[in-house]
């Protein structure tokens, strides 16, 4: 996507109602992972929709998701007979999303009023929102039952696995899921009836009185072209991944723009504050590892997966600081600790090393891994015959990159360290046992472990001794936004507050664009997106009866 093939931002001042360009029930903002649902489920109740989206395609951020998406109490979990009650479900995601305040023995498990009720609204409407999307040929999917949460061993978690659905076109790695769950609903859109319109950016609303009564848009050329709805305007268009300033001032760390779809601008945090609306969860994002290299790049995929069992992360004094297998999300963290002592953040950069063995058996082009093999994009990656050699050209690619980072490098003990490092993995490897930080210990490290060379009998397939001898590999990675997930608070049927907490008639939100329930947790594979299809379908419904 080049930069003229999108309109520039504009005043956010609303309009007053006059005249119109397009008259239709419900105008959906935003074509990706939120949009197009609720386009859907608006359309199948015989609304008339009209969806405006920024890019020159549908898709968004979806797109280059594996679109995972987690389904509490799902259809195929009940058949096979596994237990998801609200209750535990409501202390699993209570324990993590809010530590400091969970109570197992308070009705809402020390969550707000307004918490609690958004995840019983995850829980209640996500699984009629995926069936009644699997029997409309929109998104058919098949269910992993063996998908584990990614805290499944806390004893909160009642129902560990079996939450997991994935489109039903997926390769059987699930890595291409989002741009088959994209054709399916895109489909199904244009087949439905549903009025898609790109290259449109939402600039403002349109009011009548205190009531929203559409939204004006701009295409690339400079042309205005207001749409007035009837019932309602639903705004999906992702967080603000890519302003710097949005995310500098208020996500406290410092987080680089990660793999959100190039639009993610927050756009509606602009357009909906001229209505005086309450924002929550503007400190929390969805947090990925990313390739230092990479950043800004419209194809930039976050590492789901960090692949290699003769590999590790080091830091810039050449010593391992985490375990290279966490969830995204929480191996991000590693990225942003800050060190009181020297005003600096140590681990802002870390380095991932591999030698040929992981090479060989580890690479692949899947889930954003930079072990990747011949013929892919390799420009990230770093070769040498020996680990000084190597340590010689970390240096000089972080000075060619010291404008992004601040002038980080690495330590002048670095290369002395290394050798050190990588013995000490070494021993850890040769008995299974990770004693520093307990890598391949829970379930789903084993299974964002990667492609690795089989070895028979091994106890940890997350770990294997590091060879003596090079060549070796290195890339450079930090911390990166799969996207935000803060910005104007809507009730459970998506309908966006006001400073008093009451609906603004007209008005509402689902997806990254709105304030998630979640706090900082990231509760499992595809906790963004099943919780957004569960909030698409109760919009749809709220604004059908408006």
């Amino acid at each position: 996507m080049t930069t003229d093939s999108v309109a520039r931002r504009e005043s956010a001042r609303p309009a007053p109602l006059t005249s119109a360009d397009v008259e239709t029930d419900v105008v959906v903002v935003g074509g990706g992972g939120g949009g197009l649902p609720t386009a859907l489920f608006s359309r199948w109740l015989g609304n008339e929709v009209v969806l405006l989206e920024k890019a020159p395609e549908l898709g968004g951020t979806a797109r280059k998701a594996a679109f995972w998406y987690w389904v509490p109490d799902n259809e195929p979990m009940r058949a096979l007979g596994i237990e998801d009650r609200f209750e535990d479900f409501l202390r699993y995601v209570a324990r993590l999303s809010q530590p400091t305040r969970y109570d197992p023995s308070s009705p809402t498990a020390g969550l707000t009023e307004w918490e609690a009720g958004m995840v019983r609204a995850i829980h209640t409407s996500a699984s009629p929102a995926a069936e009644l999307l699997a029997e409309r040929g929109a998104l058919t999917y098949r269910h992993c039952p063996d998908v584990p949460d990614y805290w499944s061993e806390l004893p909160e978690d009642k129902a560990p696995t079996g939450r997991v659905l994935v489109p039903s076109d997926a390769r059987e790695s699930m890595s291409d899921g989002g741009a088959c769950a994209v054709a399916q609903m895109s489909g199904a859109a244009e087949r439905d009836g549903v009025d898609v319109r790109t290259g449109h950016r939402v600039q403002r609303l349109v009011l009548d009185g205190d009531r929203v009564a559409g939204v004006e848009a701009t295409t690339a050329d400079g042309t205005t072209v207001r749409v007035l709805a009837r019932k309602g305007v639903v705004f999906a268009t992702g967080g603000f991944t890519h302003d710097d300033q949005l995310r500098r001032e208020h996500l406290g760390v410092p987080a680089y723009p990660g793999c959100a779809a190039i639009t993610n601008e927050g756009d509606f945090l602009r357009i909906a504050s001229t209505l005086g609306t309450q924002l929550g969860t503007m400190n929390h994002a969805w947090m990925c590892p990313v390739p230092l290299e990479k950043v800004g790049r419209p194809d930039l995929v976050g590492m789901f997966s960090v692949a290699g069992d003769s590999m590790i992360f080091v830091n810039r004094h050449g010593e391992r600081v985490a375990n290279e297998k966490l969830p995204y999300n929480e191996a991000a963290r590693t990225f942003f600790r800050w060190d009181p002592a020297t005003g600096s953040y140590p681990n802002l950069v870390l380095v991932q090393l591999w030698d040929q063995r992981s090479q060989d058996h580890s690479a692949s082009d899947e889930y954003g891994r930079l072990i990747v093999p011949a013929g892919v994009d390799g420009s990230h990656v770093l070769e040498a015959p020996t680990l000084d050699e190597l340590t010689t050209k970390i240096r000089e690619r972080l000075a060619s990159l010291a404008a992004e980072t601040g002038g980080f490098t690495i330590a002048d003990d670095f290369a002395a360290n290394l050798p050190g490092t990588i013995d000490r993995f070494n021993t850890f490897a040769a008995k299974g046992k990770d004693e520093d930080f307990a890598r391949g210990e829970t379930a789903i490290q084993l299974v964002f472990n990667g492609p690795v060379k089989d070895e028979p009998g091994r106890a940890n397939p997350t770990m294997w001794p590091i060879s003596t001898s090079g060549p070796y590999y290195a890339a450079l990675v930090t911390g990166g936004t799969l996207d935000t997930k803060g910005g104007p608070r809507t009730d459970q049927d998506g309908r966006v507050l006001d400073d008093l907490g009451a609906p603004i008639p007209g008005l509402y939100g689902v997806g990254n664009c709105v304030a998630s329930a979640s706090g900082r947790a990231y509760w499992a594979g595809g906790a963004t997106l099943g919780p957004i299809i569960a909030f698409a379908y109760r919009a749809a419904h709220a604004v059908d009866l408006a």
